[in-house]
C-alpha cells in the first residue's frame, strides 16, 4: 500500500465523525483541519495541525506551510487519491478535503455535521473550486 492509499483509507475510516469547529479529536468531532491532520497522523505523517484561523480567512498564507511539515508537495492536474485539497466554496472561504479519487473527496461538512465522502462538487462552466493540492512522495 502507497502512503497516499494510507492517507486515503484513513480518511476513509473517519466518515461518520461528527463535525465540531477546531476538532481535533476524533472521539469527539473533527473539523476539515482535525480531519486532514487526523489522517495523517493515522497514516504515519503525524504534525501538529494549525490553529487560530477563522471560518472566513482573507489571507491563509501563514497556514500553507502545514503542508511541508506533514512532507506533502504541491501538485497540479486531475486530484489523485490521498491528495489534500484546498477548496475555495465561496468568497474568504477555504477548505481542506482528501481526495479518494478524481472526482470523490472525505471532508468535514458542517451543514452535515459529520465527516462524509461526497463528490467534488463543481459549478457547471466554472471548473474546479481547487485552489491547491498537495500530495505524499510515494517513498
Amino acid at each position: 500500500m502507497t502512503r497516499r492509499d494510507a492517507l486515503a483509507e484513513a480518511a476513509e475510516a473517519l466518515v461518520g465523525v461528527p463535525f465540531r469547529l477546531f476538532g481535533r479529536d476524533s472521539r469527539y468531532g473533527l473539523d476539515c483541519v482535525g480531519l486532514v491532520a487526523t489522517a495523517l497522523a493515522r497514516s504515519g505523517a503525524a504534525v501538529p495541525a494549525p490553529s487560530g484561523y477563522a471560518l472566513r480567512n482573507t489571507d491563509i498564507a501563514p497556514f500553507l506551510p502545514f503542508a511541508a511539515q506533514a512532507g506533502l508537495v504541491s501538485c497540479e492536474g486531475y486530484p489523485e487519491r490521498g491528495d489534500v485539497l484546498l477548496l475555495e466554496p465561496g468568497p474568504a472561504q477555504h477548505h481542506l478535503a482528501i481526495a479518494t479519487g478524481p472526482d470523490t473527496i472525505v471532508h468535514a461538512h458542517a451543514g452535515l455535521r459529520r465527516i462524509v465522502l461526497q463528490p467534488l462538487a463543481t459549478e457547471p462552466g466554472h471548473g474546479s473550486p481547487i485552489l491547491r493540492a498537495w500530495r505524499l512522495p510515494l517513498e
